[in-house]
Parts: structure tokens; sequence; C-alpha cells
């Protein structure tokens, strides 16, 4: 028997089986390996990672490098993905309408409505007046209070505190008669004064009520309809803040303007040529999406010069031109994922820092170039590692026949693979024809979603909520875990994850920086995964089924590194359950996972060939 090795080049991770076949078509597995790619996949800067994955699994097999008789490639066609996200709403503020804030500890409770007066101008208030107090820049909060409760004992009715410096919750503790006081006011010297103004602070754990509704603020300011209309877009920009401030002015608007996000023009093939349609971005995924598979399949896509969505797509061009030495205009788009989202924007024209959940659609696209680099990347192997190197059967065949030594999985099958740039699909019905396609989006995607949606602007924090469950350290000595249980520790919890969302992972736990809770961060997560991963499984699924038909597909392995994930096989399995179809995690040989599946399928597909007297020759 031969000792051959079997390598799968992925867009992350580059896997290897060490395999030994006989003439007869008999395959004894020996060991796995797997490591990073180094670059590119299916380029020449693949060559570090090969040779030493290929060194690892046969070092794992107690085999003798000089005895290695081949080394099976893939086809790996090179892959590279990009993100857009195109904001297509705004909120903006003019002539100081507007205070959202949020400050982290603000001062007493409840809904206070009034005209704002300077903290200087308090003691000329007329008794039985309802004021706001705005305290300015350098004003001590003993100084404030003090005055505060001066004028309520003068009788006038200070109804609610705005305040310049972090001292909300010392000046509410000093007064004899509490009220809302919202604090860290950045320009409070632009709050407009003698204007009509609302403070609500709501109690700690919970959210405002009236600031947040259209109808609240309405109510608090005698709205019209049109005008309640016009101020729709604070009570949106309001929604979940604990503490806010309103300020009418006569002179003031606020409006919730759609910004021109873009068009995306969409290529598809035809019968007798090509069809484009243009859609704009700002029309949102579902429409972008129907044009799609209007199109469909699609031959290439191009955005407008100067918008975010034209500058990702070119720069996918320009990236994958660079790599592969092959002219931009020759690189097409394969496929185009949008999903609509919400990102957090800086409220124009507010305040403090106010920021607001604007609408977006985020875009994944993915181009593909021919195979001709891979003779090159196979013969710098051949140099490198002093043995033959073929080059296999396409990718999607060798994984569907991995993925066939998965326990209880069977013809008629469809393979997953989710990797963090693309989910690719493929499906074998028995009759010796494999369809397979390969879309945009995946893990990369999810990431962003959950980075954008909470705020976080550390994609490294949002890989690791994306990967890992949640909890909530009650205690020093527990913690009550996102499905509802509780778990208890023998040694105290960190100190910095006390009274905190923290994420379990692989090396302990690890607090959240967010005021986010539990369920809004578990609600993120699982929204993310399923717009991406469920949502390109069903497609992908549909354009590789038999004529269309998902009902046709008996079982459905999910691969690669996403399908180690705690929750996205189960997610997958529940969206084709109505089906009827057998869904699950791959167990390559009984005893990989969902890993190892293109590799494994390059050495069955060698020995069938040897058996069969037609070997697959170096070219």
């Amino acid at each position: 028997m031969s000792l051959v090795v079997g390598v799968d080049i992925g867009n992350s991770t580059t896997e290897a089986c060490a395999t030994r076949v006989g003439g007869d078509g008999r395959v004894d597995h020996l060991s796995s390996a797997l490591g990073r790619t180094s670059g590119v996949k299916g380029t020449v800067e693949n060559v570090p990672g090969v040779v030493e994955v290929v060194r690892r699994a046969l070092a794992g097999a107690g085999c003798d490098p000089a005895g290695l008789r081949a080394v099976l490639v893939n086809e790996a066609t090179p892959v590279i993905s990009g993100l857009a996200m195109e904001t297509i709403t705004e909120t903006i503020i003019t002539e100081s309408t507007m205070i959202g804030h949020n400050p982290e500890t603000p001062g007493g409770v409840g809904l206070g409505a009034g005209t704002t007066v300077a903290f200087p101008d308090l003691p000329r208030c007329a008794a039985g007046s309802a004021v706001i107090c705005v305290v300015g820049a350098g004003v001590d909060f003993e100084d404030a209070a003090e005055g505060i409760n001066a004028a309520v004992a003068r009788g006038v009715r200070v109804t609610g505190v705005v305040v310049h410096a972090d001292d909300a919750t010392l000046i509410a503790n000093r007064l004899g008669e509490p009220v809302p006081v919202v604090d860290e006011v950045t320009l409070v010297d632009r709050v407009p004064l003698g204007m009509p103004a609302a403070v609500e602070v709501a109690e700690p754990g919970r959210t405002i009520r009236t600031l947040s509704n259209s109808y609240g603020i309405a109510t608090v300011f005698g709205l019209d309809p049109e005008q309640t209309r016009m101020i729709a877009p604070v009570a949106r920009a309001l929604v979940g803040n604990r503490s806010a401030v309103v300020v009418r002015t006569p002179a003031g608007d606020v409006t919730g303007r759609r910004i021109p996000a873009g068009t995306l023009t969409l290529v598809g093939e035809k019968a007798g040529g090509t069809v484009g349609r243009t859609v704009g971005m700002d029309a949102g995924a579902g429409e972008i999406m129907a044009t799609l598979r209007r199109v469909r399949p699609l031959a290439d896509a191009t955005g407008e010069p100067g918008t975010n969505v034209g500058g990702m797509l070119a720069r996918v061009r320009d990236t994958m031109s660079e790599l592969t030495a092959t002219p931009a205009r020759a690189v097409r788009v394969q496929d185009v994922l949008a999903v609509d989202t919400f990102v957090p924007q800086r409220v124009t024209g507010g305040l403090a820092g106010e920021f607001a959940l604007e609408n977006a659609v985020a875009l994944a696209a993915m181009v593909r170039t021919s195979k001709g680099p891979m003779e090159l990347l196979a013969a710098r192997l051949r140099a490198a590692l002093g043995t033959d190197v073929l080059i296999g059967g396409v990718e999607a065949d060798m994984a569907l026949l991995g993925a066939l030594t998965t326990p209880g999985a069977g013809r008629p099958v469809a393979i997953l693979d989710l990797g963090g740039g693309s989910t690719d699909a493929a499906v074998d019905t028995g009759d010796g024809e494999a369809r397979s396609v390969h879309l945009a989006g995946a893990g990369d995607l999810v990431t962003s979603l959950i980075d954008s949606e909470l705020g976080l602007e550390n994609p490294e924090l949002a890989e690791e909520i994306k990967k890992f469950p949640l909890a909530k350290a009650e205690s020093l000595f527990h913690v009550r875990m996102e499905d509802g249980t509780v778990r208890f520790f023998d040694r105290p919890l960190p100190a910095d994850a006390f009274a905190r969302v923290v994420t379990l992972t692989d090396t302990g736990m690890h607090p959240i920086p967010t005021r986010h809770g539990v369920e809004r961060i578990r609600q993120v997560r699982r929204s993310a995964k399923h717009r991406v991963f469920v949502v390109n499984a069903l497609r992908a699924l549909e354009q590789v089924a038999p004529g269309g038909d998902i009902r046709r597909v008996g079982f459905v392995v999910v691969l690669g590194g996403s399908a180690l994930d705690f929750e996205i096989p189960d997610m997958i399995a529940e969206a084709v359950a109505e089906f009827g179809i057998v869904s699950g995690t791959g167990n390559v040989r009984g005893r990989e996972g969902p890993r190892n599946a293109v590799a494994t399928g390059l050495v069955v597909s060698h020995a069938s060939a040897l058996a069969a007297g037609t070997p697959v020759r170096s070219r």
C-alpha cells in the first residue's frame, strides 16, 4: 500500500489526512492535521501552510516523510469576500431641539416638565413657576443642590435638572424634594433657555416610557398631529434609554431623512445574453435579494462610484487581481448577500454625544477567478515537499465523498460548508453528477453584524460573542446562564466580572464592556446568525436541489469551522425540518467531526481511481 496525504486548502484553515491506499481501492486512514491557511486560498502563498500540515499529519501517523508517495490537493479556486455597511437613515436635530442622553448614573426618578432656566437665574424665578434648572460648567454640586433647595423653599417648582458635570447622584441625594437629574451633558451651554422642556429618568433596570413614545411627547408639550409626526424621530432615538431630556424650540426641527446609499447593478446570465437590473441600497435587503433572484445566475455586480458599496466591490476586485495576476476587468462578482441591520450612529445636532440606531444594509460580495493559479501552486509544492503533487477533483465533489463517511448519512445528500467568507453547498443524488454553489456571506458577516448592532467597535469581542454562550455574574460565587440556569463556583469570580454580562470561553470568563443585557446580546447574536447562515443555507439548497425542490434532498451534512458553533447547526436543522430533511453536524470518518471532509474525499477518490485503473496524474 502507498502512503498519500490529502490536503484541503480552505479560506481560513488547511486540513490534511494521511492515508495508505491499496491498488484494490482499500483505504487505511492514519492521522489528520489542521493548521491556518497561509495567504489567500489557491495561491502560491499557501505553500508554507500546506507543508506544515503535511509534515504534522505524517508525524502523527509515525510515518517517514521519505515514504510519501503523493500529495493530493483540491482545486482551490481563489475566493475573496468583502463587506460594506450602508446607513440609509439618519436622525438630524437643529436649533438644539433635543438631548437624548443616557449617562451611566442619572439621579432621581420620574418625569418633570417646565421651562429651562440657567442656574444663576434661579433666584429670580417667580413662585409657582415650573422650571427645568440647567447647571453649567464650573458649578459645584453642593452649591447646585443648595440653590435648588432655596428656590423650592420660595415656592418655585423645580421639576428637573440638567447638569454639565458627572454630578447627578450627588445633587439628587442633597435635594429636599427628589426630581429627575440628567448629567454629563457636554454642550450644556447650547441648551436653549426659556423654552418648554421635559426630563425623564427611569428606575434602575428600566427604560423611559414617556419621552420614548411619540404620543407621550405630544401629551407633555400639547402637540397637534403634524407636530407629533415631526417629533417621531426623537422618540425613536430615545427608545431603550434610562434617561432623556427633550427641549422644544419654535425654530427647531427634527428630521429623519434617508441618506442616498448608492445603487447596486446586478448582471445575470440569461439565454441569449445577459440582463442587468439596478436596485438602490436604500430599498433594503429584501428588494436587493429579490432582484438577485430575478437575474440569477449572477454574472457580475457593480456599485455606484463614490459610495460604500461601489468602493467595496472595487476593492474586492483589485485584491483578487493583485493576488492572482488576473486583470481586474476579468474578475467577476459571483454572489452577493444583503442583510437589513441597524447601526448606532451619532445623532446629528445632539448636545451630549447621543446615538440612535439607524437603518442600514450590510452587503457581502464574493469573487472567484480561474483555476490557473493552482498549476503554479502544485509546482511550488512539488519542489518544497520533494514528492508528486496531484490536483484532485472539484472541491464540492470531494466534500460530498468525505461527508458520506459520516455514520448515518446517505444519498441523496447535500453538504453545507460554512466558512468565514462564504457558504458552499453541493448535492449528490446518486445519479453520478454533483451540483454545487458558492454563496457570499458567512462567519465574518455575522461578526460584523454583532459588532455594529451592539455598537462595540471591537471585532475581536464580537467574534467572541458569536462563538460562546453568555451569562450574568450575579454574585461573587454564581452566574446565571443565558438559558436561565444557575452555575455555582467554589472560588470567587474575578472582580471585573461582578454584575457584568460575560462570555464563557474555553479560556475562562470574559466580561463584556457594554450596557446591553444578556437578552439583548443573545437576541442580536441569534438574529445575525439566522439572517446569514440560515438564509444562506436555504437559498443554497434551493439552488443545488434537483429542480429547485429542497424536499428532494434527504440528508444535509453541515461541515466547516462554523459547524462547530454551539447553535448554528441546530438553527439550520430547525429550518429544514419542515422539508423532511435529516440535518446535523458532520462526523467525517466517525471521528473528525465536521472537519477534514475534503481531505478525506480526496484520498477516497484517489483510491477508487486506482482500483478502476484510472489514477489521477500530475499536471
